[in-house]
């Protein structure tokens, strides 16, 4: 029987009530750890928590908007009364900004107000995630901080520039996160996982629905030299491996989930390629 990868582990989700956060949520719990799911929606959030614990797993709900900095002191008030150290987080939190905004996100009509909601929840929600979670993390034996970026971090996305900008800061700031915790002498890792086509509850908007929505993905599988677009469990199974002591060596990496988009070309190989 294969031992559980996260036993006795304790770990922070943040936007864990749907899409990527979820499967991280339940995929950690399977694996042994004490979940503590967190999100602005409350309702949401504490489903995922009660479906853990009716599975026979260990999770509780904290309501946490990871852009505001006092409610990311209530939860670290609250882990280290209630739990006293924390092991893995996974800064998850994050939005798009087509929705939220509800303007333009190209880098010559897009609005100021604009740029900066975005960037204060992918971006200081990040910057703050890690600034409390060094600071439960010190009473680790050996704990992960793994920050959710985007294959938008890497490349530019000329319809999405608050979007692109906050994830490729995501990325930098884990490399010094990392850095940084290496030089404390701190026993905690930081990395970032860089998805891209992943098929989550924030591409529903874009996708539409019924017909519309099947072509919308045959459409852009066309592009993924897989083949196919990803799943949030794709995305949790690395999160996995970086939360574990499996990965014990493996610091400042960024680790791409895309099924080949930025390996090489857009278009996916065809037979006589």
């Amino acid at each position: 029987m294969t031992a559980q990868r996260l036993l006795n582990k304790v770990a922070l989700i943040t936007g864990a009530a749907k899409g990527i956060g979820r499967a991280c949520a339940e995929l950690f719990a399977q694996q042994g750890a004490e979940v503590i799911v967190t999100d602005i929606d409350h309702e949401g959030g504490e489903a995922v928590a009660k479906a853990i614990v009716d599975l026979g797993g260990i999770a509780r709900y904290l309501p946490l908007d990871v852009s505001d900095e006092a409610q990311w002191q209530s939860v670290e008030g609250n882990i280290m009364a209630n739990e006293g150290r924390l092991d893995v987080l996974v800064n998850n939190a994050g939005i798009i900004g087509f929705l939220e905004a509800g303007s333009a996100q190209d880098p010559e009509h897009m609005t100021l107000d604009a740029w900066h909601q975005v960037m204060a929840v992918n971006s200081d929600g990040v910057a703050l995630g890690c600034k409390y979670g060094i600071a439960l993390m010190k009473h680790s034996k050996a704990a992960s901080i793994i920050n959710m970026s985007s294959r938008s971090g890497l490349v530019g996305i000329p319809g999405a520039a608050p979007y692109a900008a906050s994830k490729a800061a995501v990325r930098n700031h884990s490399k010094t996160v990392a850095l940084y915790c290496a030089q404390q002498g701190y026993a905690i890792r930081c990395n970032s996982i860089h998805p891209g086509a992943i098929l989550t509850p924030m591409w529903d908007a874009m996708l539409g629905n019924g017909e519309q929505r099947e072509a919308a993905i045959a459409a852009i599988s066309k592009d993924i030299p897989v083949g196919h677009m990803g799943t949030p469990g794709d995305v949790a199974y690395a999160a996995l491996y970086l939360a574990s002591d499996e990965s014990k060596y493996v610091t400042g990496i960024e680790l791409t989930i895309d099924g080949g988009i930025l390996a090489g070309s857009a278009a996916a190989p065809g037979q006589d390629d």
